[in-house]
């Protein structure tokens, strides 16, 4: 597991000790940064589920202001914070040692552009996160969230202030792409 682009490409990342996690392929990663191209830079990302923080890394290598790591496994942490200091981006980073759906429950924080959800598969965690996400400020107005799942684990979803916009497959990595406001707003701008 690498750093694929950016100031840090190249540097090697840690992996998580035990089974726990499901790290990303660099194929996936890669294939999402390349969809989210330039617009990546100066957001404030929100990694959550966050495993060993290679793709909120990612993110800050290619130019995102900030980004914040959610994850309750110690173990994860403690890669993270090593991940973080490996390729000198821990001054614009916060590792959160939490519950993703207590640190959605709080309110308060300046919201984020862009939150990357890939919770642990076939427990109905990315839809439940995506609710939460829904009914809280923490995704900025035209904000990006992403879902990565399993495919057969995709159904539609109804949401208030999400809407899908885009949808990816690659081998077993489903990536769906909503973002905050609906097609009503988007004919008044």
């Amino acid at each position: 597991m690498r750093v694929i682009g950016g100031s840090a490409k190249g540097c090697i990342l840690k992996s998580v000790p035990g089974s726990g996690t499901r790290p990303i392929t660099d194929r996936v990663k890669e294939a999402l940064f390349d969809i989210l191209g330039p617009s990546i830079a100066g957001t404030r990302f929100l990694d959550l589920f966050a495993g060993s923080g290679s793709v909120g890394i990612e993110a800050l290598s290619r130019g995102a202001a900030y980004a914040t790591f959610v994850e309750r496994d110690w173990r994860a942490i403690r890669t993270i914070e090593q991940n973080l200091a490996l390729t000198g981006l821990d001054g614009r980073a916060t590792v959160v040692r939490k519950d993703v759906f207590r640190f959605l429950a709080r309110q308060g924080e300046q919201p984020f552009d862009m939150v990357y959800i890939a919770p642990p598969q076939y427990q109905g965690l990315w839809v439940k996160t995506l609710r939460a996400l829904d009914r809280t400020s923490h995704l900025a107005e035209r904000g990006l969230a992403i879902a990565q799942i399993f495919p057969k684990e995709y159904a539609p979803l109804e949401l208030n202030s999400l809407t899908v916009v885009d949808q990816r497959q690659y081998g077993s990595t489903l990536l769906c792409f909503y973002q905050r406001g609906t097609a009503e707003e988007d004919g008044k701008d």
